[in-house]
């Protein structure tokens, strides 16, 4: 076996579920889980048809690099979206079958496991980045993410030393779990310590499409690097998926798109990999990409969502909208992982202990302290949980 599969820690929900191992909820009360971000408002009716449309095409082999329409459709968003000059769909664009699966594969693909490689990201974090690194041969560096520095990494503190070593930097922005959303100058900063110390960045950007402010929509990667004058995206590389933005997780449909040469390697590693996006899925996704309606519709939800949850939380459970996403990261009265217990025991309510999402270190995990709460069921049923939630703050 692969000696590197003893470095991974148990996936979150493994963690979770030993936790509750034991606890009996309380029978009084449906279920309610706040523990996974699914998305579970309906998927968009004219998707739903072209997939339907389009399912004659089981009886054919996907190429990997994706039908021409498809790359077409997400460089069009692209340049929308963020002001991009010209996306060439030829060369920049690359769809995959779903962000976590590419996240995992372009570690394997970019790392050179001959050379000691450090590969950074944020402390807490997706838990891909690190499985994708440790597997590859890496050595994983984590960078705290602490309210007391907006909930972005500082990456002031990161030694010369350890960017010169660097292979990879993971990064997300609009972060999960937080919500914080990484501005302008920082991603600038970024991109101009790869071109000086030689590393890639792989910007996760799937909830940018979640976001507060209707007239100030994250800032992106690739964004940052049109800023700086250069269009080649040259070591830069970006993420996006229609599980968020879209309520399509179950379609496992996104993208990767920047450096033409990384994306070249990238594909050929990805023919060998054999993991092309069914066509009927393809299809589908051309029509997902190409609407904005759906979108907007989306992010209103979830400002009515937060607004509602905010409001009945009051001053039990002080907590702030984040900037983007669709979770909430209040710090807790009690240990999280005891919170997340008891309030499952007496509830019968699932929250994610945030220590589960981060490791530690000399400063302690930063995601001691707080749960994740995705606010991804209907409304009704977020307002019933912040009203347990509330009910359960005030009996400690």
């Amino acid at each position: 076996m692969n000696p590197d599969l003893e470095r991974l820690q148990p996936y979150p929900f493994e963690k979770l579920h030993r936790l509750f191992a034991d606890v009996t909820p309380n029978a009084d009360l449906p279920a309610i889980s706040l523990g996974i971000g699914e998305p579970q408002h309906p998927s968009p009716d004219f998707v739903v048809e072209a997939l339907r449309a389009n399912l004659g095409l089981l009886a054919k082999y996907p190429a990997t690099r994706g039908i021409p329409e498809l790359r077409q459709a997400i460089a069009r968003w692209l340049e929308k979206r963020f002001q991009l000059a010209a996306v060439d769909e030829e060369s920049q664009v690359l769809p995959v079958t779903g962000t976590r699966e590419a996240l995992f594969a372009f570690g394997q693909a970019v790392i050179n496991r001959s050379r000691s490689p450090l590969v950074l990201g944020p402390n807490p974090f997706y838990q891909i980045y690190e499985g994708a690194s440790l597997l590859a041969g890496a050595e994983m560096g984590l960078l705290d993410c602490r309210g007391d520095n907006g909930f972005i990494p500082d990456f002031d503190r990161v030694s010369d030393g350890d960017w010169q070593r660097c292979q990879l930097l993971f990064i997300c922005t609009p972060g999960n779990p937080t919500g914080a959303v990484m501005p302008l100058p920082v991603l600038r900063q970024l991109v101009e310590l790869a071109q000086r110390h030689d590393f890639i960045i792989a910007s996760d950007e799937c909830y940018s499409e979640i976001y507060a402010d209707e007239t100030q929509p994250p800032p992106g990667l690739l964004q940052a690097c049109e800023s700086l004058g250069m269009d080649d995206y040259r070591r830069c590389v970006v993420f996006h998926s229609l599980s968020k933005r879209s309520n399509l997780p179950g379609l496992r449909s996104g993208f990767v798109a920047g450096d033409q040469q990384v994306l070249k390697a990238f594909l050929r590693y990805r023919t060998y990999h054999g993991c092309a996006m069914p066509l009927q899925h393809q299809w589908a996704s051309v029509a997902a990409w190409s609407d904005e309606d759906h979108v907007r519709h989306n992010r209103e939800l979830y400002r009515q969502k937060f607004a509602a949850v905010i409001d009945i939380l009051g001053n039990s459970l002080p907590v702030e909208s984040p900037a983007a996403s669709f979770y909430l990261w209040p710090r807790t009265p009690i240990a999280d992982t005891e919170f997340a217990r008891e309030l499952y025991r007496r509830e019968h309510l699932t929250v994610l202990p945030g220590r589960y999402l981060g490791r530690d270190n000399s400063r302690g995990n930063p995601g001691e302290s707080h749960v994740r709460m995705a606010l991804v069921a209907e409304q009704a049923q977020c307002e019933a949980a912040a009203q347990r939630i509330r009910r359960f703050c005030e009996s400690l």
